[in-house]
């Protein structure tokens, strides 16, 4: 985008707020398309609104809404028949996809996490 792209709907902008006319008007008595022209308000006033060098912003940490689980695989596991796509939904949006059927120790320490128990 040039700077008299942006100067040429400036002006336009400009034109509709001191004349007090709505932009469907203004943008039939110029030949604009008005949809063109809404979309250079909204640019323009978004524009205006960002400062030229924003203060940069602080880091801050957040705390994890995760919790860590580490669970020993038993020895017998391998010997398990695999499950392809396995899902399982926790609730408030969460879902787990594996490619196999996790161990049921797994899945109870799972539970114990899920509910606060360790």
């Amino acid at each position: 985008m040039t700077t008299t792209t942006k100067q040429y709907w400036r002006e336009h902008v400009a034109a509709i707020k001191s004349q007090v006319i709505t932009a469907k008007s203004y943008a039939q008595q110029h030949g604009l398309v008005l949809s063109t022209l809404y979309y250079w308000q909204r640019r323009l006033k978004t524009t205006a609104a960002m400062p030229a060098n924003p203060a940069p912003m602080a880091a801050t940490r957040q705390p994890s809404k995760f919790v860590s689980l580490h669970v020993k695989t038993p020895d017998n596991y391998a010997a398990r028949p695999m499950v392809t796509n396995c899902t399982l939904v926790l609730g408030a949006g969460v879902r787990l996809e594996m490619s196999a059927l996790p161990d049921p120790q797994w899945l109870a320490a799972l539970a114990r996490c899920a509910h606060g128990v360790h």
